[in-house]
């Protein structure tokens, strides 16, 4: 993909997606969980805990996905075909932008590819271009649930992005206090502050001015965390991974954590626990939180 490929005119995709968001919900595209958070802090980071309102929407959701299985022996896919109402913007050829149906956090944009590829694939040169070019539009912390065990609630290859500040009496993204303590050895970066295997790559701040051309280089840098964390990596974009991981990205850093397990008791966990943001159905999921600490529980579902 060339410059000349981008699909959206450079500088609109801020407007087109509020503008969406705005019509997906006067319509009832947009299907939002309300939530309240609270803050918990260990070990100077200040994790922003969510707790939700009504998951009855989500929940009618899965229970018609797994009744349409049934049906047809098939899995359902939201984003083949995807609902016109959730549409944001073709980036490119191989791109497309979607809202998230049943968002928590206010514009939260889907990355999603045309065709079907899995969500266990690793992510290639023309997934880097997509999310360069979103991450061009506006500040953002772009993630990817890489399988079922980081967190992926569905097969079909998505990146996901989210504005900062994430909330607007907290801070930008709460692990980056840890994120600046990290010692970097030939471009990989770790930090004591984290008790799970993970690496760190800063970016230079210049790429998303020319994210297309740029993707190569972070592309690179993204399989040199992968082996860092002990995932098989290859250029090779029908090969599947070796093991599930999460993976953030801001327009300065990007960071890998491999993971063994989806949950501590019965709290999921996927890539925006590992940025400082964890979700909780109801005050007995916060509780085991409060109890057992944040950072405790990031090390017992990474690796």
């Amino acid at each position: 993909m060339s410059q000349n490929q981008l699909l959206f005119t450079p500088g609109t995709l801020w407007e087109r997606l509020k503008q969406q968001t705005e019509y997906a919900l006067e319509c009832g595209a947009l299907q939002p969980i309300p939530t309240e958070y609270e803050f918990v802090e260990q070990d100077n980071i200040r994790f922003l805990v969510r707790i939700l309102s009504n998951l009855s929407r989500k929940d009618d959701a899965k229970k018609q996905q797994k009744k349409k299985k049934a049906e047809t022996g098939k899995d359902f896919n939201p984003f083949l075909p995807y609902e016109q109402d959730l549409f944001v913007a073709d980036i490119s050829k191989t791109h497309l932008c979607l809202l998230n149906k049943y968002n928590v956090v206010d514009n939260h944009l889907l990355i999603v590819t045309r065709e079907f590829e899995e969500q266990e694939n690793l992510l290639n040169l023309q997934d880097f271009q997509a999310l360069g070019c979103c991450m061009a539009e506006f500040d953002g912390l772009a993630f990817y649930n890489a399988g079922k065990v980081a967190g992926a609630s569905q097969r079909h290859k998505h990146l996901q992005m989210i504005p900062l500040p994430m909330v607007l009496d907290g801070e930008r993204i709460p692990i980056e206090r840890a994120i600046a303590t990290a010692t970097f050895d030939n471009g990989i970066g770790v930090t004591s502050e984290f008790p799970f295997r993970h690496a760190l790559a800063k970016l230079d701040s210049g790429w998303i001015n020319s994210p297309v051309d740029c993707a190569g280089e972070i592309l690179a840098s993204y399989f040199a965390l992968l082996k860092v964390v002990g995932i098989e990596n290859s250029d090779d974009k029908s090969e599947k991974q070796s093991g599930d991981y999460n993976l953030l990205v801001t327009r300065e850093w990007m960071l890998v954590v491999s993971r063994s397990h989806e949950s501590f008791q019965s709290i999921s966990v996927n890539s925006l626990g590992f940025a400082g943001a964890l979700l909780v159905k109801n005050q007995e999921q916060m509780k085991i939180i409060k109890e057992h600490k944040p950072l405790n529980i990031l090390r017992d579902v990474g690796n």
